[in-house]
């Protein structure tokens, strides 16, 4: 099979601000039968691992450092020797759940990233956390956004260093503008496109969300 997305849903904890939530999280794996990139190593090493079988690991690719989209990627990085990579931004918010394994290296806005022959832009849409990043792939027509943007609106910016106009001014300047075809791969929940976000903005607004 050719380069696709695929969805493994794992569970655990959301720790910030002294407080826990159960949530479950959508990871991400992104490639070929050959090899393959992590969006988001949450929770489960284990089934992550099994889910990228035999396929040679190429990243662990953060879309921002709260505990339940980082927890897993050290011993996911362990057993494949993959690179972990996250925002300069997010460094702080990284060290509150790992503070004696530092990631391999940091993301910049517009770079590039490559894997089965696909290409993935680092697109810094800031505002649930400082370093959120969106990887924006046209080739599978896609963005996968973390908790930036979600079917029905914005992410949460009701936690320390986020930010809410912030986030609406990353899904209004960077994320809408995409194709309105653009599948929407969220960090939570279900799917959704560009087409179906953008009528609501001017509500998110309005509410503060």
């Amino acid at each position: 099979m050719g380069a696709r997305a695929e969805r493994l849903v794992t569970s655990g904890k959301f720790r910030l601000d002294g407080g826990s939530w159960d949530v479950d999280n959508n990871v991400w794996i992104v490639g070929d039968d050959t090899e393959a990139i992590v969006v988001d190593a949450a929770h489960d090493a284990d089934a992550i691992a099994d889910a990228v079988g035999d396929r040679r690991l190429t990243a662990i690719v953060c879309t921002h450092a709260h505990s339940d989209h980082i927890d897993a990627a050290p011993d996911l990085a362990a057993r494949t020797g993959a690179r972990i990579l996250l925002h300069l931004d997010d460094r702080l918010l990284w060290k509150q759940t790992h503070p004696d394994r530092d990631p391999d290296g940091y993301l910049s806005d517009r770079q590039r990233l490559d894997v089965a022959g696909v290409e993935l832009t680092v697109l810094h849409t800031p505002g649930h956390t400082p370093g959120a990043i969106s990887l924006y792939a046209p080739g599978l027509g896609t963005v996968f956004t973390g908790d930036t943007l979600f079917a029905g609106g914005p992410g949460a910016t009701g936690r320390s260093y986020s930010r809410f106009p912030t986030i609406i001014r990353s899904v209004r300047d960077v994320l809408l503008t995409l194709p309105p075809d653009t599948v929407v791969r969220t960090g939570h929940g279900e799917s959704t496109t560009i087409a179906a976000e953008a009528p609501h903005l001017p509500g998110w607004i309005a509410r503060g969300h």
